[in-house]
């Protein structure tokens, strides 16, 4: 055994037993291939990136982006970049927590912390995967209703049907899954790009946008969509999920294959999340062009967006192109929160289901509330059962987050693979930050 092997395991005698791969079947699947070029290198660990990056673009970043777009025009643009440079930055601790111990964060918060804390955080860990399920069985019902007509209580309804369309997928093998996956985000992205070609909005304000604003935190609306944004930007699931995924790959387990395994699995999730800023970016750019300009400072339905962009632009495939891209991005996200669900029940309690059991529990808690709020109040609240899953998530971040941070700068756990002083400095830092704005928002919702 290597030196570095007897580093990574002294603290933790479980890990000298066999690694209990997370993800089964597709554990190691992908081969990398030995001796190949650095661009075969990248494909070959290319994927799991941009299976974690569509919860960076689901239906509920779509509902903050465009209430902060028309409500402040321009103002949270530098919210939206720097939410993704935070996520940038945890995906990556969480992908080399994962590489460098052969565990995922779920498994490693059980046997680092203990059954019963790895209870609470499981639970919470829940609450942040149906949140992010809410949004995407409103995102989707929304488009079926924007594009086919379909009342949003039967489309909530039609969601919970999507399980068997995750099952289908499944057939095609786990890098099947994955070139769908990037072949809608192409698809979101070419939709976004005539969007912001038709809504032609001011250069010199996006750049002004791009500067942070004390305003953001003296006024508590503005702070609750910024708020709602890192919540919607920073999937706190997802940093369970991308821990697990970059097991998928085939990598070689001594100190410079994991090296190399984290430097191209780093550049991946970096590009990944790189479309994902684009994406969120054009969403309340073209808001402000759109709506803030034209004196809408109260769009915040998806609904009354899908209404006004298409007369406001003179555009009538704007609405099209809007609505398909909300479908196209509802179902992207579908794929990934079966994942997430598997991994955080397995690692934190020890409990396997059935994929399409996991499924469909996960779906019924997050379409039943739905039906009900559309059923009781009508379609006027899914606009803010869009923003408030999101404000929910980003409460529920710290509970990954910290665990994560605090794994990753253990250097009896990670031996070489230990954060850097710098890198731990940045990573407290952000996660100091995030939970300064939860208590915030917190102490305006109480107060």
């Amino acid at each position: 055994m290597a030196p570095s092997d007897v580093s990574l395991a002294e603290p933790l005698p479980r890990d000298l037993a066999p690694r209990s791969a997370s993800l089964g079947p597709i554990d190691r699947l992908v081969k990398i291939p030995v001796g190949a070029g650095w661009f075969r290198k990248l494909l070959a660990f290319g994927g799991p990136g941009y299976l974690i990056s569509v919860g960076y673009m689901d239906p509920g970043n779509w509902a903050t982006d465009l209430a902060g777009g028309s409500a402040y025009g321009y103002g949270l643009l530098s919210v939206v970049v720097a939410s993704s440079l935070m996520a940038m930055l945890l995906q990556a601790l969480s992908l080399r927590l994962g590489i460098a111990t052969g565990r995922d964060l779920a498994q490693l918060s059980r046997e680092r912390f203990g059954p019963s804390t790895a209870f609470v955080l499981w639970i919470l860990a829940e609450i942040g995967i149906v949140a992010c399920d809410l949004a995407e069985v409103l995102g989707t019902a929304i488009a079926l209703e924007l594009l086919f007509g379909l009342p949003l209580f039967w489309g909530v309804l039609l969601t919970a049907f999507d399980t068997l369309l995750v099952l289908g997928l499944q057939r095609w093998g786990f890098r099947g899954i994955e070139a769908l996956v990037i072949g809608l985000i192409a698809l979101i992205t070419l939709c976004f790009v005539y969007e912001l070609v038709v809504s032609s909005p001011d250069m010199a304000a996006i750049l002004g946008g791009l500067v942070p604003r004390a305003q953001i935190a003296r006024d508590p609306g503005m702070l609750y969509l910024a708020i709602g944004i890192i919540g919607a930007t920073v999937m706190p699931h997802n940093l369970y999920l991308h821990s697990a995924l970059v097991q998928t790959r085939g990598y070689d387990e001594s100190e410079r294959g994991k090296r190399e395994a984290i430097r191209f699995a780093t550049i991946d999730s970096n590009l990944a999340l790189g479309f994902a800023l684009v994406i969120n970016a054009a969403i309340l750019i073209l808001a402000a062009a759109t709506f803030h300009t034209s004196g809408h400072a109260d769009v915040a339905e998806l609904q009354d967006a899908y209404g006004l962009i298409s007369p406001l632009l003179g555009a009538p495939l704007a609405a099209t192109a809007f609505a398909l891209a909300l479908l196209f991005a509802g179902q992207n996200s579908t794929l990934t929160g079966t994942l997430a669900g598997q991994i955080v029940m397995e690692g934190f309690v020890r409990l396997r289901l059935r994929p399409w059991l996991r499924r469909l529990v996960t779906r019924a808690l997050a379409v039943l509330p739905a039906a009900a709020v559309v059923g009781l109040l009508g379609e006027r609240a899914s606009g803010s059962m869009l923003i408030g899953s999101q404000v929910v998530l980003s409460l529920q971040l710290p509970f990954a987050m910290i665990p994560l941070v605090w794994l990753t700068c253990d250097k009896r756990l990670m031996g070489a693979f230990a954060n850097s002083r710098r890198l731990s400095i940045a990573a407290w830092a952000v996660s100091l930050l995030i939970l300064a704005l939860n208590l915030k928002l917190a102490a305006d919702i109480l107060f």
